[in-house]
């Protein structure tokens, strides 16, 4: 199937590695050009490279929590390529914890870049977007179930659904899109973090994998493909939702 991909363009922030890069590979991969940004200027350019280099990506540093980055990505993209047709916005898991053990700080800092970094991103690019456009957001199983030891993303991922929701109906009858990509267990760099936080590893990952449908966790590329699709013109009437890509761990229906 012809995703519609080609020459077209996308920003995608927290994509030096992990699931923002993964997903990079599957656009590009079809034709489609990316702006590339994260925190660490050398990952986001050896990322680029990776991919091609400024033929088909191109990288730009920052954090969300920059109120300059949305608007230096959107330039980015029209001085580079001449376009932009949508976005993958991911930001890096906030620290790990229950909700009552975790600083005032540590919520302060996670909301200003999950929650508020994101809603500004969003509303940045999809003032810049025209007909066919399209915007994903990275959150995580926990918007629909909370996860032991993750109180921080418990509390703002399901609001981050909320907030998308309601920017899809603000955006519907323009033509411009708003998904929600829900990642389960998938083995990033992230994942492996918090596996190695058990003590036991190998343990944790057996127990998490007898947990999963699918009986194993997933692949950066699986979820990658997923987003590529979403982002793309062949899914141009699935907007207001979220999809989980899980192996089929949540239970709700």
């Amino acid at each position: 199937m012809d995703l519609g991909l080609s020459e077209r363009v996308y920003v995608l922030t927290g994509a030096s590695r992990g699931l923002g890069y993964a997903t990079a590979e599957c656009l590009v991969a079809d034709g489609a050009r990316v702006v590339l940004s994260a925190r660490d200027a050398d990952m986001v350019a050896a990322a680029a490279d990776r991919l091609g280099g400024p033929e088909h990506a191109i990288g730009v540093p920052g954090d969300l929590g920059d109120p300059t980055l949305p608007e230096r990505l959107v330039a980015a993209a029209k001085e580079h390529f001449g376009r932009l047709d949508g976005a993958l916005i991911s930001v890096g898991g906030p620290p790990p914890g229950s909700a009552t053990s975790v600083t005032d700080e540590q919520w302060r800092a996670s909301f200003e870049t999950i929650f508020l970094g994101t809603v500004r991103a969003v509303r940045t690019i999809t003032a810049d977007l025209a007909d066919g456009g399209a915007i994903g957001l990275v959150l995580s199983s926990s918007a629909r179930s909370p996860l032991p030891g993750l109180g921080i993303s418990n509390g703002l991922r399901p609001g981050l659904v909320g907030a998308a929701k309601d920017i899809a109906d603000e955006c519907g009858p323009r033509g411009v899109r708003v998904v929600g990509l829900l990642p389960g267990r998938i083995l990033t760099d992230r994942s492996r973090e918090l596996l190695a936080a058990t003590g036991d590893p190998d343990r944790a990952l057996t127990e998490i994998e007898a947990a999963i449908p699918l009986r194993r966790i997933g692949d950066p590329a699986e979820f990658g493909r997923v987003a590529a699709f979403v982002l793309s013109p062949a899914a141009s009437y699935v907007t207001g939702v979220t999809i989980p890509v899980d192996g089929g761990s949540l239970r709700g229906l």
